[in-house]
């Protein structure tokens, strides 16, 4: 199964499982609270024993190389930024250096062939908030970040809404 595959069938069980915990969500309302997305660059390179093909993924692995990060904090980069910053408004690091054939060819098995080293763009989004005198740090999506960055430019409460089991954050609305 391929990558894209694999996500897709995992955001259907997750959008099922959704739909089952809703009724356990709780709501928080928060004065105090921090918006996180970490942005990442990484070379990867695809591996796959000589004669395969792109119908046998299985048969394949992929290497990761040079890797970049750079820690977004309530809509600002944590240190000086070297990347650019996007049409979302988040800030990206510099890309990493592209590995070199030697970096490719000393990862090499016996029998494979190395694909293009390509760029993987991640980002994760998290929220850290006081939950009944707790510091509580959760995972959470881009709409519910510039939420709680926009609130942070004003200075304002949020009321979040938790999904399954307090899991995750799920929505925020400024208050």
């Amino acid at each position: 199964m391929e990558l894209r595959q694999y996500r897709a069938m995992l955001g259907v069980v997750a959008s099922v499982g959704l739909g089952f915990a809703i009724a356990s969500c709780d709501e928080v309302v928060t004065s105090d609270y921090e918006a996180m997305a970490v942005t990442t660059y990484t070379w990867r390179a695809e591996y796959r024993p000589q004669g395969v093909t792109p119908d046998r993924p299985r048969e394949g692995r992929i290497e990761t190389f040079e890797t970049n990060s750079l820690v977004n904090m309530n809509g600002e980069p944590t240190v000086d930024p070297t990347g650019e910053r996007d049409e979302n408004g988040i800030w990206w690091p510099a890309i990493p250096p592209k590995p070199t054939v030697d970096d490719l060819e000393a990862r090499l098995k016996d029998g494979e062939a190395f694909s293009e080293p390509l760029i993987d763009k991640s980002i994760e989004y998290s929220l850290t908030f006081d939950k009944a005198g707790e510091t509580v740090t959760l995972p959470t999506d881009y709409s519910v970040y510039r939420q709680a960055v926009k609130a942070h430019e004003s200075d304002q409460s949020l009321k979040l809404l938790l999904g399954a089991q307090d899991g995750y954050v799920q929505k925020a609305e400024i208050q």
